[in-house]
């Protein structure tokens, strides 16, 4: 990525190191069971900004490590997949933070524990400080690794420099750091929730049904917010904006490991849009994303590119 540029895409948020197990036969619940473990880069906001690196976006990633070996191998790799991580900030006082999910012995993710404190130094006062950031990218993605607070600067600076500004919950505790935000009439022009995430957001329990999905995110239209993109998992995804929905089927795929399928759909939807893809080509590139992530053990998957992305989707129809 050429420094003389400024950035396509700023990501703000986590960044971490994985260590992902998974059992080699079914999980057995209050025992030990057998199993193997890895040690990746990891963290949403991270994932999303390689994942954009390697489809050819320049991108930029301000987020917090500690002061520490696990922080500067997360910066040194991140850096070498192509992201600028020079506004990533160093903190001394906590530890980088580490991401632990267990695995089924078929790739579906059991139970993940987050250690994010060191997530605590993006405050308000660190965001602004990156401000020329914010008027030079055409998107911002937020995850819910922010505070209420440090998302409301964010989102004034978005609106302020003419960026849009896209909201990845991250989790369902998570989720919810976007009310104070969403109830003040500051939406971001993108959320992409899965099913119990925007049921956080609307106040209400949203069963999986395309009807329903699509009378919750008319809730967070009226609230300021153009695009509601809905993840459904094994049926695919739900893409509403005012006027009209478009719903994609997930890819079938091979699944090795669920872990960052979500991210690599965020900056795939992205990368297109930035090739001036339409809205509904945009989602179906970024299902082609995710069936490709599955498909491998990383987190985010080596030698990526738009080409194979776009390959897979044709792939698909065949």
């Amino acid at each position: 990525m050429s420094s003389l540029l400024p950035p396509q895409v700023l990501v703000v948020g986590g960044a971490n190191m994985d260590l992902k197990v998974q059992t080699l036969a079914p999980a057995v619940p209050g025992t030990s069971n057998p199993g193997r473990a890895a040690q990746t880069p990891g963290g949403v906001a991270r994932n999303v900004a390689e994942t954009l690196a390697h489809l050819g976006v320049r991108v930029a990633l301000l987020s917090a490590v500690g002061a520490d070996v696990l922080g500067d191998t997360l910066l040194r790799l991140t850096a070498a997949a192509g992201v600028d991580v020079s506004p990533t900030l160093r903190v001394p006082e906590h530890a980088t933070g580490t991401y632990t999910a267990v695995l089924d012995n078929g790739g579906e993710l059991l139970i993940a524990v987050a250690a994010m404190e060191v997530m605590g130094a993006l405050t308000p006062a660190a965001v602004t400080r990156q401000e020329a950031l914010f008027r030079d990218a055409n998107f911002i993605v937020a995850d819910g690794n922010l505070s209420p607070e440090t998302l409301a600067v964010l989102l004034r600076l978005g609106r302020e420099g003419g960026s849009r500004v896209i909201f990845e919950p991250v989790s369902v505790p998570k989720a919810a750091r976007l009310l104070p935000a969403l109830n003040s009439g500051h939406a971001p022009w993108a959320i992409t929730p899965n099913l119990a995430e925007l049921a956080t957001l609307v106040g209400t329990e949203v069963p999986d049904d395309a009807a329903t999905i699509r009378e919750a995110a008319l809730k967070l239209h009226g609230h300021g917010a153009e695009v509601v993109w809905v993840r459904r998992g094994l049926r695919g995804s739900l893409l509403s904006v005012a006027d009209e929905v478009h719903e994609f089927p997930a890819l079938s795929a091979d699944v090795v490991d669920v872990t960052g399928a979500g991210d690599a759909m965020l900056a795939a939807f992205l990368a297109a849009l930035l090739a001036e893809e339409s809205l509904p080509e945009a989602g179906r590139e970024a299902h082609a994303a995710a069936a490709l992530t599955v498909e491998s053990a990383q987190t985010v998957v080596p030698g990526l590119s738009r080409a194979a992305v776009r390959q897979r989707l044709v792939q698909s129809t065949e």
